[in-house]
């Protein structure tokens, strides 16, 4: 302790001398707050700056990117580097799909639920699930449409899971794929547009497809109407999250491209919710050939499956 005391008063001696010599030099105090510069704050207090950071998500870029860096910095190979990908809790998980199925006016959904901790773990089993919703509900809504029919005979549709399976997480990831290939793209041609990671593109888009679960289950009713309405309402809540994600990230483009690029997104997001509904749910009547069955009177009795 004697010799810290002696080393603290030999460093103050010396900061006393210098003082001395120079007495114009400027000092420091740890209390006082650090100026800012002008041109600094004035860019700070720019109108509508805060605004663009936010829809854009390049507030705090360089922080974001590397702490990103920092989590996977694991090899590729090893389990701890996808172990990142679903380190999420429940109240992360119920929050983004809260986001996700009530969208807010001019807030990026990227930057409010995803840019921290993108995931793969609500994406991977909001797709499961709607799968199995989409498979399950469909041969529910056959069997209440004609049920009552005497020539009717229920037959449960298995494939309907794998092509259900095939559409949607082909649609999860292809989609995001090429609108991630897209984005860096432009981003080479116009300095301004922000392209978002592969990773974040598809926990937009894994979450996007919440709302279509519960509707999927209300899509059992055996009214066309009722059906094509809900689809129309879950096709504007779950495309308005698309939207506000990457308007903000191609409008600095040109005016037809960006048009035309959230046009094509917006599109193909449809396609998937009409084509989900006119397959699953409104297709045809089939007939199919079945047994003849002999009965004691010589007759034959023809049953109709479908």
């Amino acid at each position: 302790i004697t010799c810290l005391v002696m080393y603290l008063f030999a460093e103050f001696d010396d900061a006393a001398n210098l003082l001395a010599a120079n007495p114009d030099a400027t000092t420091i105090s740890i209390d006082e707050p650090v100026e800012i510069p002008k041109n600094q704050r004035s860019r700070l207090q720019e109108p509508g700056r805060e605004e663009d950071d936010e829809l854009l998500g390049t507030d705090d870029s360089d922080k974001t990117e590397l702490l990103a860096g920092q989590k996977k910095s694991a090899p590729f190979w090893t389990f701890e580097y996808y172990q990142t990908f679903f380190d999420v809790d429940t109240y992360q998980v119920l929050d983004r799909i809260k986001g996700s199925v009530f969208p807010v006016p001019g807030k990026n959904f990227v930057r409010l639920y995803i840019r921290s901790n993108p995931d793969l773990y609500g994406p991977f089993w909001i797709c499961a699930t709607l799968v199995f919703t989409i498979a399950v509900s469909g041969n529910l809504s056959n069997f209440f449409i004609h049920l009552g029919k005497p020539t009717y005979h229920y037959v449960p549709q298995f494939r309907k899971v794998s092509i259900a399976a095939t559409a949607i997480y082909a649609y999860a990831w292809l989609v995001p794929l090429a609108v991630w290939g897209f984005l860096m793209w432009r981003n080479s041609k116009v300095m301004n547009i922000v392209s978002y990671s592969f990773l974040e593109i598809v926990c937009v888009y894994g979450y996007s497809l919440f709302i279509y679960i519960p509707t999927a289950i209300l899509w059992i009713i055996p009214q066309k109407v009722v059906r094509w309405v809900m689809m129309m309402f879950s096709l504007c809540l779950s495309g308005s999250v698309l939207v506000m994600t990457f308007w903000p990230a191609v409008r600095d483009d040109n005016r037809r491209i960006a048009l035309a690029t959230v046009g094509m997104i917006v599109l193909l997001h449809a396609l998937l919710a009409v084509g989900c509904l006119a397959y699953f749910f409104d297709a045809p009547e089939l007939d199919f050939p079945a047994p003849i069955s002999p009965t004691h009177n010589g007759t034959t009795v023809i049953t109709k499956s479908q």
